[in-house]
């Protein structure tokens, strides 16, 4: 990883892009190391997490998670999903933070030198583009290694540098049983998605 310790640094997570690419590879992520370790890389200004939570639902899944993201280091960006039936009869959840992910860090770019996208999506592409032009550097954490791959070919492209998830995992995954020796304050955290959601269901 190529980063500087007087950087100023700044985390964006989508956060159902980044639930979908661990899946993939199998692992869990601890949000407390994960923040922690960027933190060692340089100067960390905002570390934000984008999620949508389900509308008209009592519980939702990841209310402990946003809740505990909230209190201990992360700036929370959420706004309510909606489900829907598409014509074919199938269920989708509207749910993107597209929007809400460029336009902060549009507004925080003249405050950073370093943008880290926890995504894959090559919507961004463009967005990369124009903060690159106010002389951001961005880093893409993402994965090829999942079926299909998460990261598109665009994204990577325009990236100054992108980081294999995979290559992070010893880094920034939950392990079982952490927390239980001395020292440790580990919250064991749900993970971030629609889990609870029939896997048949499409989110958009």
């Amino acid at each position: 990883m190529n980063f500087y310790p007087q950087e100023r640094i700044a985390l964006f997570i989508d956060g159902s892009n980044l639930y979908a690419a661990a899946k993939g590879l199998d692992f869990d992520i601890d949000y407390k190391r994960l923040l922690k370790y960027f933190a060692d890389q340089g100067q960390m200004i905002r570390a934000y997490y984008f999620t949508a939570l389900l509308e008209d639902q009592e519980y939702s899944p990841l209310r402990p998670l946003v809740d505990w993201l909230d209190y201990n280091g992360y700036t929370m960006v959420t706004k309510p999903a909606k489900e829907f039936t598409d014509p074919a009869g199938r269920k989708k959840i509207k749910g993107n933070m597209d929007i809400e992910l460029a336009v902060d860090l549009m507004e925080i770019a003249d405050s950073i030198d370093h943008a880290v996208i926890f995504s894959g999506d090559g919507d961004f592409r463009r967005l990369v583009e124009v903060v690159q032009r106010k002389g951001l550097r961005v880093t893409v954490v993402s994965t090829m290694l999942s079926k299909p791959p998460m990261i598109a070919d665009e994204l990577r492209r325009q990236a100054d540098e992108f980081i294999e998830l995979a290559s992070l995992k010893e880094h920034i995954q939950r392990v079982s049983g952490f927390g239980a020796g001395a020292g440790h304050d580990h919250v064991p955290i749900p993970m971030p998605a629609f889990e609870d959601i029939d896997p048949e269901v499409e989110i958009v």
